[in-house]
């Protein structure tokens, strides 16, 4: 893999107006995505979405004066779903798109992720050229004729929710359905209550009043605890949490009760594979999916095709393997007939449709499986990584032996922190346990 100094596993990410997501660094990544971008003798036009966060406003700015400077047209679209930005990028022809957004973090962050022509997040070694030019290499940029205009799409919105419609058959109806979403007040807090009711579905809103603080507080798909309880107040079917971007989803069943990105996978696959639809004879999921979807999944002649963790390695892995469905255990889930990445939204459409046809009980309909025990633990550390260190390595290997087949050790560095992860499944809860204390217990020692 490429070492980058900007870009993590979903792009540029921190905490807003410190550097990298300061006004100066999203001038310069403007200017130099710009430049990368500009081939061509056509007018260059580059889309820019946002949500909901106060410091989006500061982003937005300096980008578009960034993209400007290169020589490209800014198309301005405002709040709207990370999974809009990369349907409008492809749809409208554009040579970039944009989404400003830290997901599911709290306000204090903000993010910037990019995505190239045909609506892919980028690769590894394109993030390192952008990289380079923002570090020196930046021509002088657009002479003056030449500079681009800025201009705001009205009709964004309605773009992406007739696209979100499309995804289930055109005879779908959604009425006798009672749904409650969590728009985290984040990015969908508009159109995704538009969609369901449209559909119609009876919609009970919740996390649809932003401020620019309240993003994902105390809501949203990291939070779901407020939305189990209205839908056992409201006796809704479902219930669905949204994250600030809403490129994923935590489904909530009639009890109550969480479905994770890895049942929601199990239950579309199934579907697709009954009527047809699966492609490429597997599901694409990260190494921290469940093992009991995979041995679910192999039960149906199944496979499950494992990446790093990161919903573009997924989407890079699909289009290599010529699969249309993969997903993250976290909830981002991605279907290529209907998009480029992941889509909160569409994946909970595929779910009631599913339940509008069935009228069964989510909780029967949407939990495919019982997953297998799993726990994870943060090592924090301070400089270089223990990972590396013998001793390490041997108390993973020994770990492995002793847990055979009946369990798997996954210890990986965050991407954001200086924290070491370390997760256990065995079929058994006491020598899960024992194995993950003993592991824990090195990493710390050699930590220390």
């Amino acid at each position: 893999m490429t070492t980058r100094k900007y870009f993590g596993t979903d792009g540029i990410r921190g905490t807003a107006n410190i550097p990298p997501m300061d006004a100066g660094t999203a001038l310069r990544l403007g200017q130099a995505a710009g430049q990368y971008f500009n081939r061509g003798a056509h007018r260059h036009r580059v889309i820019i979405g946002k949500d909901t966060r106060l410091s989006c406003y500061m982003l937005e700015g300096a980008l578009t004066a960034g993209f400007i400077s290169a020589g490209m047209d800014v198309v301005l679209v405002g709040p709207m779903p990370t999974p809009a930005i990369a349907l409008l990028t492809r749809s409208m022809r554009a040579d970039l798109g944009v989404m400003i957004s830290a997901s599911h973090n709290a306000y204090e962050d903000n993010g910037i992720k990019l995505f190239d022509p045909e609506g892919f997040k980028l690769s590894d070694e394109t993030e390192a050229e952008i990289e380079a030019l923002m570090d020196g290499a930046l021509s002088a940029g657009a002479p003056s004729a030449r500079l681009g205009r800025a201009a705001r799409l009205e009709d964004a919105p309605g773009r992406y929710i007739e696209a979100a419609k499309r995804s289930v058959p055109r005879d779908c109806s959604l009425e006798g359905l009672r749904v409650v979403v969590d728009c985290a007040n984040g990015a969908a807090y508009k159109v995704a209550p538009t969609v369901l009711f449209e559909m119609g579905a009876e919609v009970v809103s919740i996390g649809v009043a932003p401020d620019g603080f309240n993003i994902n507080k105390g809501c949203g798909s990291t939070h779901p605890g407020p939305l189990a309880a209205l839908v056992r107040e409201r006796r809704a079917d479902l219930g669905i949490a949204l994250d600030g971007d809403a490129d994923r989803l935590v489904l909530v069943d009639e009890a109550g009760n969480t479905l994770d990105g890895d049942q929601i996978l199990a239950l579309i696959a199934e579907r697709w594979q009954g009527d047809g639809r699966l492609k490429g004879g597997g599901v694409v999921a990260t190494v921290m999916s469940n093992m009991g979807l995979e041995r679910h999944l192999a039960k149906r002649g199944l496979a499950l095709h494992r990446t790093a963790v990161g919903d573009r390695y997924v989407a890079e892995r699909m289009r290599e393997l010529g699969c249309n469905l993969g997903g993250e255990q976290s909830g981002h889930m991605i279907m290529s007939d209907f998009g480029t990445t992941g889509d909160g939204l569409v994946a909970a459409l595929q779910v009631l449709a599913l339940l509008a046809e069935e009228r069964r009980p989510a909780s029967e309909a949407v939990r495919r499986f019982t997953p297998m025990p799993q726990k994870l633990v943060n090592v924090r550390h301070a400089g270089t990584s223990p990972l590396g260190d013998a001793m390490v390595q041997d108390a993973i290997r020994a770990e492995e032996a002793v847990l055979g087949t009946s369990g798997r050790v996954l210890i990986r560095e965050s991407g954001t922190e200086p924290l070491i992860r370390v997760m256990v499944e065995a079929e058994d809860g006491d020598a899960l346990s024992a194995s993950l204390d003993r592991l824990v217990g090195v990493i710390r020692k050699v930590a220390a």
